[in-house]
């Protein structure tokens, strides 16, 4: 079945304090970006990719693209005014049945076993949500102040969040509710049960400066076989 990875790419630099987004942060000498795009193209040798970006940033995009392995299967959309909007025109290319996979673009870490996995789960179910368990302890707010809730039953969900093409290219035709919060709400929202499958620990968002040290440990322990 073919096979398409939207990945969006829109956030800036803010809690990284830095000037530069986040997804053009260098990470051991490359773009953060750059290793998101590896991963899915090392995942499937028939992936394509659709890479969502703010129009001022198509430029950078495009020089990212061009240093990967194999560029002709990566192409460009500018991004909407929320993450939704933005999935939505990246959503707008794909005409085909297929499985399409949904991730951030700073969620750098993630390996071709998690996409393939994903795909596995997407094909048997109709979608897949990787997630992983929560270790600290969970309080919830109340109108009585807190209280605690059963760690054991919450999960952290995370990207790529993969489905059917027809489920989640209908669910993307709702109108924008704030309560969109990632794909698995809107398709939700259509009355789609979502599956979750055990995602990876070290999939996470490069959002503050730590996370940079993260990666490059991560990356670093990859090299050496760890």
């Amino acid at each position: 079945m073919e096979k398409f990875a939207v990945i969006v790419a829109g956030g800036s630099g803010l809690r990284m304090g830095t000037t530069v987004p986040k997804q053009f942060l260098l990470l051991r000498d490359k773009p953060v970006l750059w290793y998101t795009l590896t991963a899915f193209l090392d995942a499937f040798q028939d992936m394509q990719i659709i890479l969502v970006l703010p129009e001022q940033h198509l430029r950078t995009g495009q020089d990212i693209i061009r240093s990967t392995y194999d560029p002709d299967r990566i192409w460009m959309t500018i991004g909407g005014e929320t993450r939704f909007h933005s999935v939505r025109n990246g959503l707008q290319h794909i005409n085909r049945h297929s499985i399409v996979f949904v991730h951030d673009g700073v969620r750098c870490l993630l390996t071709p076993e998690l996409i393939r996995k994903c795909y596995d789960a997407a094909v048997d179910k109709g979608n897949a949500i990787p997630a992983i368990t929560a270790v600290d302890t969970i309080r919830i707010e109340t109108v009585n102040g807190n209280e605690q809730i059963d760690r054991n039953k919450v999960r952290i969900i995370q990207t790529p969040q993969t489905f059917f093409s027809d489920i989640i290219k209908t669910a993307f035709e709702q109108d924008y509710h704030e309560s969109f919060t990632d794909e698995a709400s809107v398709v939700e929202k259509l009355g789609v049960k979502i599956h979750l499958i055990d995602g990876e620990g070290s999939n996470i968002k490069i959002t503050r400066p730590l996370d940079l040290l993260i990666a490059e440990r991560v990356l670093e322990e990859r090299e050496m076989g760890i």
